[in-house]
């Protein structure tokens, strides 16, 4: 892609994601918990899910699908749980093993408001370890087709490419979404993240 075209992607991108931002600033806490309880039962009830043993997912802000819900059923249902490890000065991400709701507790804030383990809290990585069968991924907006436009950081980017490059392969990648992040078609280049599927409340309509 050359740099003009680069630009205009970098700038269509912009424009949804401030269009898909105003959209989350409207809604309702109780209508993101609704939202949110929805995708957890569909998600949960999701074939991938269901026979899936290493799973990866995102604690969710405000502004994102909640994902508590998701992790009580990975606990209960035995599963192992991994979740991200940011390093905030780099596209650097690790995804580490998460034991139980009360381990999720005990960890701090980032200066971004997300839980993750401290520096010098050392855990199994799942890469290190065998890989992951599903990886649950956050997303600013996303298509049908599994499109997806993130915040702009890269980090996914840079982890699922490792995934690639691992012996044990990419996992599954699903998308959880709002309906007000679903759009039409997301603008993408060929580095961009496509979800293998996409989780949102209704499945026949479109934004």
């Amino acid at each position: 892609m050359n740099s003009a075209a680069s630009a205009a992607l970098r700038a269509a991108k912009e424009a949804l994601r401030g269009e898909v931002k105003k959209k989350l600033l409207s809604m309702s806490k109780d209508e993101k918990l609704k939202q949110s309880r929805l995708i957890a039962d569909k998600l949960i009830n999701h074939d991938r899910f269901k026979n899936s043993h290493r799973i990866s997912i995102y604690l969710s802000t405000d502004h994102e699908v909640h994902t508590v819900g998701i992790l009580e059923q990975i606990f209960k249902m035995d599963k192992q749980c991994f979740i991200p490890k940011y390093d905030l000065n780099n596209q650097h991400m690790d995804m580490v093993r998460l034991y139980s709701l009360e381990d999720l507790a005990k960890l701090p804030l980032t200066k971004w408001n997300i839980k993750q383990p401290s520096d010098d809290d050392h855990r199994e990585e799942a890469l290190a370890t065998g890989g992951l069968d599903l990886m649950v991924i956050p997303g600013l907006a996303f298509d049908k087709r599994g499109g997806r436009i993130g915040t702009g950081q890269g980090y996914y980017d840079v982890y699922i490419d490792r995934c690639l490059h691992d012996p044990s392969g990419r996992p599954y990648l699903v998308g959880l979404a709002f309906q007000e992040q679903i759009l039409h078609s997301i603008p993408m280049d060929e580095h961009d993240i496509v979800a293998d599927d996409v989780v949102f409340p209704d499945n026949t309509s479109e934004v």
